[in-house]
């Protein structure tokens, strides 16, 4: 079944779409409020805003909640539970096809997240098969940097990569982001790297510094 979500636009025959995935715990309304603030002339854009699922969540309790997949350990190495990213991966993918369907190209698609939406960011948009327009990626890591050299596709080798990350963020601590930084870099993806005086969450120089990533590489 096709996850719910919250679609707004900027304007009318939107030219590039964004996927915006939200954090653990939160749902599509997260950053539905943000739209406003991508009023770029001459650039409309689609913003999809899909709800996760509700799972159990080991680190909280086994309460259920909307998440991407489970948090077992706050152990990095054992933090995401690979299954559930595989799932989630599935269904953002289903996304993905579903703006297919109604005309977009990937290569007119961004995906976007935060915290947990951003790991499955990284995860499925290095390994997707065809060009996306871009990935954000915020406050976040790689759920399995372990098999990404194994497994990502050269589709998005050269696709724009926005990571944001906080230098005081106690959920997923700064040096994590740095990591993601490293790998990708490492392995010669084109990443724009931004770091914020904040903890865990985006703020509105982060929101502007997205805003203008998005016109550098999609405003002709």
């Amino acid at each position: 079944m096709p996850l719910k979500k919250i679609v707004k636009t900027t304007g009318d025959s939107p030219k590039l779409v964004v996927i915006w995935l939200h954090g653990l715990g939160a749902d599509g309304n997260d950053f539905a409020p943000v739209v406003p603030e991508f009023n770029i002339k001459g650039l409309p854009l689609k913003f999809v805003f899909p709800h996760a699922l509700k799972i159990p969540v080991t680190i909280n309790g086994g309460m259920t909640m909307r998440a991407w997949y489970d948090i077992k350990s706050m152990d990095i190495n054992q933090r995401a539970d690979l299954a559930g990213v595989l799932n989630s991966e599935k269904l953002i993918h289903q996304l993905i096809d579903e703006q297919v369907e109604l005309g977009f190209t990937t290569d007119q698609i961004i995906l976007a997240g935060f915290s947990q939406g951003g790991a499955m960011t990284l995860h499925t948009g290095l390994r997707y098969k065809h060009k996306l327009a871009g990935l954000i990626a915020l406050s976040c890591y790689i759920p399995s940097s372990d098999q990404l050299p194994l497994n990502e596709n050269n589709a998005n080798k050269n696709t724009p990569v926005f990571l944001g990350h906080g230098t005081f963020d106690p959920v997923v601590p700064f040096h994590l982001g740095q990591a993601a930084k490293s790998t990708l870099v490492t392995s010669g993806y084109n990443i724009d790297w931004n770091e914020y005086p904040l903890q865990h969450g985006v703020n509105m120089d982060e929101i502007s510094d997205i805003r203008e990533w998005i016109i550098k590489y999609h405003k002709s």
